[in-house]
């Protein structure tokens, strides 16, 4: 038997589009041999749907796409996420589902039976937990058909009280397929690997697994698709950050011979810079926008930004806009000219003396003679978010919105100000990995100005300012970040690692009190395992650690 694995970019609700890759990838299939093809999880609706899945005219429209898919697996079988009803009337009222297909016609479903309901997870909000285990027999074999976290409860501390596969092993499966829609993050694929071996090697299985690529929003999904042999060894991996498409031979992976030897195991810093391009790429083509603009300021945040953004969208496509104020240094309006030329983006500068100088006349008397402090800073940055919001409404750009998680965790921002923007390409990247990145982008030639990567990071909203007088060192502010937001760790066991104690409350502090500028943020590029927004929800009006 010979098995065709399918790694696609889904468009949440765009049937027409998912369902025309589907159809052409089952034709494909055929015409090459296949006698099974495999999607991933909630194929039809795209993952994940979120409240859609309350609409029935949502479902309504999976289960039409199903039955026209169905009907072009005649001479070869299919097996397709979608979201289906529960057809009885207790419990959610949807199952997530593999669907088989086969002859025509939808031939069975099997639900899930572990629902997520953590970090960007929450499948527990809308599907019930299937509580009937058998296995797939097709074509004289018997599969183990699950769907992503159903293989995840063989870790040391298991979420679940039941485990999927215990429920079927008794049924002789002759191997194992898991479609999935697990998202990337810079350890996830490690950590999955190590999921799939383990599950490959207790049950003494091959295994087939079958994973989203491509963005959704936020969501940044890295395909990687695989098989395994019944020890855990990789046969073969398939493509991260863009699809792909392979057909097995069943008696090849049971003997365990390895079909291309391809690795996915690559430096972090380039799996991030690869998934954010995606990302970046992606939340532009699947709006429908192909342009972008962003302020370029002469430091690293925005130099990095622009860089991935012209990666994503063509040089042309992205606009960048120069907007020196008073404080300004002429180096940093220079390395942005070199930046913009090294990559041939077109810039324009837009001096805001102008208008600022008229906000300080106007709002003179109502300051009452109070001294220059943040609210002037803050003024600078809300000129420029202004101007950036013109621009963007009178062309038709989306803004990019250039923040480090650094700053975002600690408030080292202004609202309706540099915070502004319809996506955060760095809001999940720490500052100290944001110069990672800007020598990765330079690995090949210096993209980025070598002065824009060595010079000390300032606001320049006043004279002399450097980062360093709001904010503690980056390395050290970094790492706390780290081991209280990824983490999850309290002060006192970041202070038992060696920290000061009074920077450590200070940045707790910063983090919990600022919480509110987070709310108003746009979304952000998730690649790290607990990023700022849906998964990571926390309480405005709160007093720990604040």
């Amino acid at each position: 038997m010979k098995i065709a694995l399918a790694q696609l970019n889904y468009h949440i609700g765009n049937f027409s589009k998912n369902k025309r890759k589907i159809i052409q990838k089952i034709q494909h299939a055929e015409k090459a041999g296949a006698d099974l093809v495999v999607f991933a999880e909630l194929a039809i609706s795209g993952y994940p749907p979120r409240d859609f899945l309350e609409f029935d005219d949502f479902i309504k429209k999976c289960n039409s796409a199903i039955e026209e898919i169905a009907g072009h697996c005649t001479t070869i079988a299919a097996i397709i996420g979608t979201p289906v009803f529960n057809p009885n009337s207790k419990g959610k009222p949807l199952y997530n589902t593999a669907a088989f297909l086969s002859d025509g016609k939808v031939q069975k479903h099997f639900y899930k039976t572990l629902l997520p309901n953590y970090d960007i997870f929450d499948e527990y909000r809308y599907f019930e937990p299937n509580r009937i285990y058998e296995v797939l027999s097709f074509k004289g074999f018997n599969i183990a058909l699950n769907i992503c976290e159903d293989l995840w409860n063989v870790q040391e501390n298991p979420l679940y009280t039941v485990n999927p596969m215990d429920e079927v092993i008794g049924q002789n499966p002759d191997f194992i397929i898991n479609i999935a829609a697990s998202p990337f993050n810079y350890h996830q694929i490690d950590i999955r690997t190590e999921v799939l071996r383990k599950n490959a090697k207790k049950y003494n299985l091959p295994l087939f697994y079958v994973n989203h690529v491509g963005a959704q929003t936020e969501l940044l999904f890295d395909g990687g698709s695989l098989v395994m042999d019944r020890k855990g060894k990789i046969l073969n991996e398939m493509a991260c950050f863009e699809e792909d498409f392979q057909i097995y031979d069943l008696d090849n992976v049971i003997k365990g011979k390895v079909i291309r030897g391809v690795t996915n195991h690559r430096p972090v810093i380039a799996m991030i810079h690869d998934a954010l391009v995606m990302g970046i790429r992606n939340y532009f083509e699947k709006l429908g926008f192909s342009k972008a603009i962003l302020g370029l300021s002469g430091g690293i945040d925005s130099a990095v930004t622009a860089a991935l953004a012209a990666e994503a969208l063509g040089n042309n496509n992205v606009y960048n806009v120069l907007l020196p104020s008073r404080f300004s240094s002429s180096h940093s309006v220079d390395d942005a000219i070199r930046l913009s030329e090294n990559l041939n983006m077109p810039y324009d500068i837009i001096e805001i003396e102008k208008p600022f100088s008229a906000f300080e006349k106007t709002l003179k008397p109502f300051f009452k003679n109070l001294p220059f402090d943040v609210t002037e800073e803050n003024l600078q940055a809300r000129i420029r978010g202004v101007i950036l919001m013109a621009l963007s409404n009178k062309f038709g750009y989306i803004l990019l919105n250039t923040s480090n998680k650094s700053e975002a965790a600690v408030g080292y921002g202004t609202l309706y100000g540099d915070m502004n923007g319809g996506l955060s390409v760095l809001g999940d990247v720490y500052k100290t990995r944001v110069f990672e990145l800007a020598r990765y982008i330079n690995r090949h030639s210096e993209a980025i100005p070598e002065n824009i990567i060595t010079k000390p990071p300032s606001a320049e909203l006043r004279p002399g300012q450097k980062d360093t007088d709001s904010l503690p060192d980056y390395e050290s502010l970094d790492e706390i970040l780290y081991q209280y937001i990824e983490k999850r760790q309290g002060p006192k066991e970041i202070i038992e690692m060696g920290f000061d104690e009074k920077l450590v409350r200070r940045i707790l502090k910063m983090v919990n009190t600022n919480e509110y500028k987070r709310y108003q943020t746009p979304p952000i590029l998730r690649v790290s395992s607990k990023a700022f927004g849906m998964g990571r929800r926390m309480p405005i009006v709160a007093r720990y650690l604040s």
